[in-house]
């Protein structure tokens, strides 16, 4: 570990571990071992699965689900921006091409 990471003891499902993090690090890992316990003890609490493995693993799946539709979400929208402002700048270069005049308004 270098200078700036420091171990922190975190606890996830009552078990502790060491983990190396910087400190202006620390916030973001707090919250991600406080959101990944609380997956995990949602898994744990459904009853359906049994075992820390399999709780995990579980957890990981779901986690891993949100932040894969999350982020086809998130593309779509960045492609609908795309298609938006694509159109925007063809009708201002064929208003242009046109020598037609328009003025931007504030509209506040």
């Amino acid at each position: 570990m270098n200078d700036s990471v420091k171990p922190i003891t975190v606890a996830i499902l009552e078990k502790e571990y060491l983990v190396g993090c910087a400190e202006e690090e620390r916030e973001a890992l707090f919250a991600s071992v406080k959101f990944l316990n609380d997956k995990m003890q949602e898994q744990r609490a459904s009853g359906k699965v049994i075992g820390s493995e399999r709780v995990a693993v579980m957890a990981a799946l779901n986690v891993t689900h949100e932040y894969l539709e999350y982020r086809r979400r998130n593309e779509s929208m960045n492609s609908d921006i795309g298609a938006g402002i694509d159109r925007i700048r063809r009708k201002i270069n064929s208003a242009l091409s046109l020598g037609q005049t328009f003025e931007l308004t504030d509209a506040s």
